[in-house]
């Protein structure tokens, strides 16, 4: 009987791909999460902020007060490095096993998806960064202060040029996110539920996280 090391799964196509599943199921799970959790902002600063209390509450007697937040970081990073290693060197396997090089490359869907996960997943991880230096540190943020989630928001997005940058993270997020439904679904031979349920994903994810600055930024929400 062979024997599975992570080495040996992780030198593997298998194992490559594997590991691209279970890191977006991961990050599948905290995009959800977080845009729940933004959506408080249109009950009212008392939600938003203490949310953010709570959150940072958590397992305080084991790891101190937001310990806990930092592992669940240190998690996020890891799955994401781990997401986007196996993604490139996939895609140079994959290319690395053509016998002979495209002379005329059709426009199909899935070369343009695939070209799309590329530049979208470049522009997602800026805007990740971005994000915390303005909302989780306040160091570019014009309010930045620590645990008043609900004005650093409005703040941050009263700025027509942070709106525009988050619009076209979030929908290179809902793109990345439909074309990665659609593989794991045809992985799974759900040849039906591909396009509705990846589009539905993509649609759902893509507006919920839009239409808090959007909202901001016309005055829906101060």
């Amino acid at each position: 009987m062979a024997t599975f090391t992570a080495p040996r799964l992780w030198s593997s196509t298998v194992g490559k791909k594997a590991v691209m599943a279970v890191t977006g199921v991961v990050l599948l799970l905290y995009v959800v999460a977080h845009m729940a959790a933004n959506l408080k902002i249109f009950v009212g600063p008392e939600s938003l902020d203490g949310y953010g209390r709570w959150l940072r509450g958590l397992g305080a007697g084991a790891f101190g007060y937001g310990g806990l937040i930092w592992i669940a970081r240190v998690v996020l990073v890891a799955a994401v490095v781990l997401h986007m290693t196996a993604a490139v060197q996939l895609a140079r396997r994959a290319h690395a096993a053509r016998p002979v090089a495209y002379q005329v490359r059709p426009r199909v869907h899935g070369s343009y998806a695939a070209r799309t996960m590329r530049w979208g997943g470049v522009l997602i991880a800026l805007f990740v960064v971005y994000h915390v230096l303005d909302i989780t540190t306040g160091t570019v943020n014009p309010h930045g202060v620590p645990g008043e989630d609900y004005a650093n928001v409005v703040a941050s997005f009263q700025r027509w040029y942070v709106v525009l940058f988050y619009l076209f993270a979030v929908v290179a997020l809902g793109l990345h996110l439909r074309h990665g439904a659609a593989s794991a679904l045809r992985s799974l031979g759900s040849a039906r539920a591909v396009q509705p349920v990846a589009v539905g994903l993509a649609v759902l994810v893509t507006a919920g996280f839009a239409v808090v600055p959007l909202s901001v930024y016309f005055g829906l929400v101060k």
